[in-house]
């Protein structure tokens, strides 16, 4: 069964409105999402009526906010299939869950000369927190490049991972949208004893997840970019790995018992969740995770596979050798995000230019330095589609785009 988009838009507050009287077209959620109403009542009714510490309390706001918190946890492992919901630590961010990995896993397992492998498609977070180990450890960097479609080039794949200690690659990528074949390089990288890290910032969000299926032993996600609030991410681990994980901060509630003389850490997942938690935005992500579920997530990726392809045929005839989409030219095999080059237009120029008819898109290098350097550009006009697109945002982009050729005299 298709999403009935205009329902869905009409759950969404933010995308009643207009400005300067013309109405707003969202096409940055790979950036950021928007939140729908279920979100922000989710997020009120807790602060009107359960606001409260968690696990510290036994009154009842305290065991109402507690349960709220824990509800949420146990509908997140749900949404992404963990196997126990204390394998779900909360973040900040995606790129919080990224450093912690680095730090605790990485400083406790990593030494000078050992290998982490990455890709050259990965972002920021999933780059900096491994050069800040090559500085502190002298551990080494390799990298899985990409085709000149987009797509990773695993031609080399064994000799790349051999004597890895770790591989960490992006579930699908930021820029390109390309979804890569995660289970198949998580199988290479345990053949050779390796840990398999996944950043699925923008896979969770859009796809069914399942981490046992994708065979990883930890992952990164974030909740702004899947309908939930900002300031809360997660990061997923099988309970082996994190019960042999330090703790990344230390304070109140990762203690079971503390004396003058040291501490001992509490149970998962506890012990990577020094202090008090962003109870309200966990409350928000759980919330975000129960209307995801409610729409299907195989009718989520069906819709924006459908949206990707329209998109994709309808700027390719509309403006042909003039505007480059980098990234998979097929749309099952990518994410609705589309990274646009068009004429000799700067990407910050197109996104001023769009902004001028309401459509927001993003302008930039994306968190992929690495990666622009290697597309030999230096940055893109991106945008990316959700639940609440549809074929009219699309034709508004194009009419926006078009619009262009009259603001830079490049109409022919």
């Amino acid at each position: 069964m298709s999403l009935d988009i205009a329902q869905i838009k009409a759950d969404f507050p933010l995308l009643s409105r207009e400005i300067n009287g013309k109405p707003l077209i969202y096409l940055d959620s790979a950036s950021s999402s928007q939140k729908p109403a279920a979100v922000l009542d989710a997020m009120d009714h807790y602060y009107r009526h359960s606001n409260a510490n968690v696990n510290r309390g036994a009154y009842q706001l305290a065991v109402e906010a507690t349960d709220a918190l824990e509800g949420a946890r146990a509908a997140i492992a749900r949404f992404i299939g963990a196997p126990n919901a204390h394998e779900v630590i909360f973040t900040k961010n995606a790129t919080e869950a990224m450093n912690l990995f680095a730090q605790s896993w990485g400083r406790s397992n990593l030494s000078e000369g050992d290998v982490v492998v990455l890709t050259e498609m990965e972002h920021h977070a999933n780059i900096v927190p491994w050069h800040m180990l090559v500085q502190a450890l002298g551990i080494e960097l390799r990298w899985i490049p990409i085709t000149d479609s987009g797509e990773l080039d695993l031609t080399d794949l064994d000799r790349l991972i051999d004597g890895a200690k770790l591989v960490s690659v992006t579930a699908m990528s930021n820029v390109l949208g390309t979804l890569n074949p995660i289970r198949r390089i998580a199988d290479a990288a345990h053949a050779v004893g390796a840990v398999m890290l996944t950043d699925g910032s923008q896979y969770v969000p859009h796809l069914p997840t399942d981490v046992t299926e994708l065979g990883v032993d930890a992952m990164a996600f974030t909740g702004h970019k899947m309908l939930g609030p900002t300031g809360i991410g997660v990061l997923w681990g099988t309970t082996e790995l994190l019960e042999a994980m330090p703790p990344f901060l230390g304070g109140g509630d990762m203690i079971m018992q503390v004396t003058k003389d040291g501490f001992t850490t509490n149970d998962l997942p506890h012990k990577f969740e020094a202090g008090t938690p962003a109870i309200a935005e966990i409350v928000g992500l759980g919330a975000a995770v129960e209307y995801l579920e409610s729409l299907g997530m195989e009718q989520v990726r069906e819709h924006e596979v459908s949206l990707t392809a329209y998109a994709m045929r309808t700027l390719t005839e509309r403006f042909g050798e003039d505007l480059t989409i980098h990234g998979p030219a097929e749309p099952a095999g990518r994410g609705g995000v589309l990274s646009l080059a068009y004429k000799d237009i700067h990407p910050h120029d197109m996104s001023q230019v769009l902004d001028q008819r309401n459509v927001c898109i993003r302008a930039g290098h994306h968190c992929a330095k690495p990666l622009m350097q290697v597309m030999g550009v230096g940055a893109t006009a991106r945008a990316s589609m959700y639940v609440y697109n549809d074929e009219q945002d699309v034709d508004s982009l194009a009419d926006a785009i078009e619009s262009a050729d009259d603001i830079f005299g490049l109409g022919g």
